[in-house]
C-alpha cells in the first residue's frame, strides 16, 4: 500500500463431403463436443402443458427490461397468446408476433432443441436476450443476398472481423424435416452444433445492443419468429456450473494449439523469486496468508498466450505480473528507484481482485479485477462469487494485452498508447518486450491453478 494512494493490488458423424479444411475443423468441435461435457441433467424448458414459464418480448435490449412500459409487456404477451400455440409435446408460431421468452435469466449453459421449418423460412435464437443463432432456408431465394446457402447456425448479427457469422459447414436438412441444434454458451464463447456437426466454434456473441461492451452475464433465451411458420420442440437447457465451464473454456483453447505447463501441481519447481511466501495446497499455489512478493516463472517470455484458474477468498488481492524484470535488471537500477513491485518495474500487473468485497468501495477503476494496474481499466462484473474457480486467459502481443475472464474479454489495451497513470504515477516497465510471468502476492491465500503458457514467438 502506497502513501496517499489506494494501492490494492499491484495488485463425428457426417455423410457430408466436406474439404480437408473443414473436415478439420469439423473434427475439432466434435471433439471439442465430448471433451468436458456436461452430464448433469437437463431441465426442459416447456412444460408440454403451456406457456407459464415464458413471456413475450420483441427485440429489447435485456438491461432495459426493467423499464419497458408495462402496456408493451402486455401486448408482447397477446401476441403469444394470438400466434403461438401447442401442438401435442410441440410448440407452433405462425410466423407472426412477439418472440416466446423464458422467463428465468440464464449465464453459461447448454441447450439443445429440434425445430422444423418450411419453405422461405427466417428464424433464429437469442442468446441471453442477445440476436441471435440463425435458422433459415438455405435453399430460399429471399435471402441469397443475405448468404442463407451458407446454412443455419451462425451467430448472424457478428459485426464484420468477428468469427462465427457464418456457419464452418453446411448441416442443414431438408425442409420439412425436423433439425436438432445444440448450442452452448460460456461468457462470450459461443458453439453451436447443428445435425451432429460443429458450424461456430468458440467464437465470441457480440452485444448487439451495446457495442463494443461485454455480452450480459445473464439473459433469457428467445425464440424468434420472422414471417413463417417454425416448430420447436424436446427444449432442454443445462446451466453449467463453475468447474464444467472452466473445463469446457480450457478444452476449447486445448483445440486450437497446446500449451506448456508452468505448474506441475506438486511443488514450485520452475518458479523463483518469494518462493517461500508461497505453499502448494490441494494441488494449487497459494500465497500464506499475510506473506507476499512476486513469485515468476524461471523463464522469461516474449509475446504469450497465458492462462490460470484462480480462487479468491473475501476481499482477496493477488495479481499476475506481464514481463517481469529478472533479479539482474533489478539489482541494476538505480538505488533511489530500486523496486520490485510489479505493478511498475514490469510491463504491468493484471489485477486478481475480489472487486465487489465492500473494503474495496472507492476503488479506481483501473484497480478493478483484470485491470491492468493503474494504466487501463478493466469490465467489471465477470468474476464468479468468491470461493469458486474462476479461468483467465491473458494475451500479451507486442504492447497490446487482452483478458478474457471466464469466457468474457474484460480488457483490451495497448499500454504503449496509454499517457495518464492513476496518481501520475510512472510505469517504467510498461514498454518491457519480455520478461517473468508470475503473481504478485499481496499478503491473501490467493489461489492458483493450471497456470499454463503458449509462447507467439
Amino acid at each position: 500500500m502506497k502513501k496517499n494512494t489506494l494501492h490494492v493490488g499491484p495488485a463425428f458423424h457426417s455423410r457430408t463431403i466436406l474439404s480437408a479444411g473443414s473436415r478439420c475443423l469439423t473434427l475439432a468441435c466434435l471433439l471439442l463436443g465430448f471433451v468436458g461435457y456436461s452430464n448433469g441433467e437437463d431441465v426442459q424448458l416447456f412444460n408440454g402443458k403451456d406457456f407459464s414459464n415464458w413471456h413475450g418480448r420483441s427485440t429489447t435490449d435485456p438491461a432495459k427490461w426493467d423499464k419497458i412500459a408495462t402496456s408493451d409487456k402486455a401486448k408482447w404477451d397477446q401476441e403469444i397468446k394470438d400466434h403461438w400455440s401447442i401442438d401435442g409435446t410441440v410448440i407452433v408460431s405462425d410466423g407472426k408476433g412477439a418472440y416466446l421468452t423464458t422467463n428465468q435469466d440464464f449465464g453459461d449453459f447448454e441447450f439443445s432443441f429440434d425445430y422444423w421449418i418450411v419453405p422461405g423460412s427466417d428464424s433464429g435464437v437469442y442468446l441471453r436476450g442477445i440476436p441471435q443463432v440463425q435458422i433459415w432456408d438455405p435453399n430460399a431465394e429471399n435471402n441469397k443476398a443475405n448468404g442463407n446457402e451458407k446454412g443455419s447456425g451462425g451467430l448472424w448479427n457478428n459485426p464484420a472481423g468477428w468469427g462465427g457469422k457464418d456457419p464452418l459447414v453446411r448441416a442443414d436438412k431438408p425442409v420439412g424435416q425436423w433439425n436438432a441444434m445444440r448450442i452452448r454458451l460460456i461468457g462470450e464463447r459461443c458453439t453451436v452444433w447443428l445435425n451432429d456437426m460443429c458450424v461456430v466454434k468458440n467464437e465470441r456473441l457480440a452485444n448487439y445492443f451495446a457495442k463494443g461492451e461485454p455480452l450480459y452475464a445473464k439473459g433469457p433465451i428467445q425464440l424468434q419468429t420472422h414471417g413463417a411458420e417454425i416448430r420447436w420442440r424436446n427444449l432442454k437447457l443445462k446451466e453449467l456450473s463453475a468447474d464444467e465451464s472452466n473445463a469446457m473454456l480450457k478444452a476449447a483453447e486445448d483445440s486450437a494449439e497446446p500449451f506448456t505447463t508452468l505448474f506441475n501441481g506438486k511443488d514450485l519447481t520452475g518458479w523463483q523469486g518469494a518462493t517461500s511466501n508461497y505453499s502448494v495446497v490441494d494441488d494449487a499455489i497459494q500465497c500464506q496468508a499475510g506473506k507476499g512478493g512476486t513469485l515468476v516463472s524461471e523463464k522469461a517470455y516474449s509475446d504469450y498466450v497465458m492462462r490460470v484458474d484462480f480462487q479468491l477468498p473475501p476481499g482477496g488481492n493477488n495479481g499476475l505480473v506481464m514481463r517481469y524484470p529478472s533479479q539482474a535488471e533489478i539489482d541494476a537500477m538505480p538505488k533511489d528507484k530500486r523496486s520490485d513491485d510489479g505493478a511498475y518495474v514490469a510491463m504491468t500487473e493484471l489485477q486478481i481482485l475480489d472487486d465487489g468485497h465492500s473494503k474495496y468501495k472507492n476503488l479506481d477503476p483501473r484497480q478493478a479485477h483484470g485491470s491492468a494496474y493503474g494504466i487501463a481499466p478493466a469490465k467489471r462484473g465477470f468474476l464468479r462469487p468468491t470461493g469458486q474457480w474462476n479461468h483467465e486467459t491473458v494475451t500479451v502481443s507486442g504492447s497490446t494485452i487482452t483478458v478474457e475472464l471466464n469466457g468474457t474479454r474484460i480488457l483490451e489495451t495497448d499500454v504503449s498508447k496509454v499517457t495518464e497513470f492513476m496518481a501520475n504515477s510512472p510505469h517504467p516497465g510498461k514498454d518491457r518486450t519480455s520478461g517473468h510471468v508470475g503473481f504478485a502476492g499481496h499478503n491473501d491465500p490467493v489461489r492458483f491453478r493450471n497456470v499454463d503458457i503458449r509462447s507467439l514467438r
